[in-house]
């Protein structure tokens, strides 16, 4: 399908601090901040600054004034819309992810200490039309899933799975087939969940079907629900040409009106659309659902406590342009929800947050190779960029261990 380009409105610098600083105090933390990383910033004149040498990555400031007094009018929105501005970009012969990881294994450091306690004054909260209500989270999916199957499908591998995948530690990365590392995914959740011929299976975020498909080989059963039109359109469109239509069916529905019981629950990478408003929500209709004897696999991204704690109600960039509503939580808050308000215990974690890292590598590079076909379907350089940037930002964080991403086996503590 072709579809209009996003119009975006980047946040406007205008305000108190360019009256008063004109971004000059940002510019002045961020060159103590690059002092000691291994990077260079690079400005139109020529001058660098930063503690990296002739071989680290190389950051140019192309608009150092439209930088920093976006930085000063939202630090955690200012950079990524920066660069999607054009107000920098990484140097000829720097990788982007690679630029980024200095920022993102300082990332708790990065904000000198005596400002941490100004954070309420440059933190925003989270807009309340991003709260995962019913209506809500139609809005917050959409806003993303619906952009364009046809997207998708140029840089995601033929198992159209929009998620880590996991590749074999045995084996050379550069050996390993991305398509055959997120059919070890696949499997790999199918197992955790014990889903084996006869099983009724709820799966809670269909994404393009990958999941039911092969659930349905093994001989089970498997409802599916998901809140994208899109997807839920070529979702069924894949099943069909699998096969197992007479064993799938794929809901355009809300995770809160399932109805039923099964014998596995499944949902991969959707607890991070929750909310932690909904958390406790979306795990007492997975242990409401689950028949006598059930388990239950999600595979999750994490972020560790403490941070979670720092971040859970501030309003960032990729909450505002690519995940609206989005919240990671942490393993403890897993382990917190599932304990307070179901009969659901943890007994299996399994974490691959460098295997994410590749991933998001290979699908960057396969969006820019394939970005003069992506451009077709009505998509600009704006769009680029912030694509661009949200899947090497990602990639930083898992590469450098600020993000990390499990499979998370549940089962029922005692049976009801």
């Amino acid at each position: 399908m072709t579809t209009e380009a996003p119009r975006l409105e980047l946040t406007p610098t205008l305000g108190l601090s360019r009256v008063l600083t004109r971004g000059s105090v940002a510019r002045r933390i961020v060159h103590a901040t690059v002092a000691g990383m291994d990077v260079r910033l690079r400005y139109p004149d020529g001058t660098e600054v930063g503690g990296g040498g002739p071989g680290s990555p190389v950051l140019d400031v192309v608009r150092p004034g439209a930088l920093y007094r976006r930085l000063e009018a939202h630090p955690k929105i200012g950079l990524g819309e920066a660069y999607m501005a054009g107000d920098w970009r990484a140097a000829p012969g720097t990788d982007l992810a690679r630029a980024l990881m200095p920022f993102a294994a300082r990332m708790g450091r990065l904000v000198p200490r005596p400002l941490l306690s100004m954070r309420a004054v440059v933190d925003r909260a989270i807009p309340r039309w991003q709260r995962n209500t019913l209506e809500g989270s139609r809005s917050n999916i959409s806003a993303h899933y619906d952009l364009s199957n046809d997207l998708f499908a140029a840089f995601l591998d033929p198992s159209m799975s929009y998620s880590s995948a996991i590749f074999d530690p045995a084996r050379p990365l550069a050996d390993q087939d991305l398509h055959e590392a997120q059919v070890r995914k696949v499997e790999s959740v199918l197992d955790a969940a014990s889903v084996r011929e006869g099983s009724r299976v709820l799966e809670i975020g269909t994404g393009w079907g990958e999941l039911a498909i092969r659930a349905a080989r093994r001989g089970a059963t498997v409802v599916s629900v998901t809140l994208s039109a899109e997807q839920r359109a070529l979702a069924m469109e894949r099943i069909a040409a699998a096969g197992v239509a007479d064993r799938v069916e794929v809901l355009l529905q809300d995770y809160r009106e399932v109805t039923g019981r099964f014998d596995a629950v499944v949902s991969v990478e959707m607890i991070e659309a929750v909310g932690e408003e909904y958390w406790g929500t979306y795990f007492q209709k997975i242990d409401d659902v689950l028949a006598p004897g059930g388990a239950v696999a999600i595979q999750a991204i994490l972020m560790e406590h403490h941070r979670l704690l720092a971040t859970r109600g501030s309003f960032g960039w990729i909450q505002k342009y690519i995940f609206p509503g989005g919240l990671i939580p942490s393993m403890q808050a897993i382990h917190e929800v599932t304990r307070d308000a179901t009969s659901l215990r943890v007994e299996r974690v399994h974490a691959f947050g460098t295997d994410y890292a590749e991933t998001l590598r290979r699908w960057r590079e396969t969006f820019d190779n394939r970005w003069p076909e992506i451009r077709t379907l009505g998509f600009d350089e704006t769009f680029r960029r912030m694509w661009e940037f949200y899947l090497a930002y990602c990639e930083a964080g898992f590469a450098t261990h600020y993000l990390d991403v499990a499979q998370i086996r549940l089962a029922r503590k005692e049976a009801r």
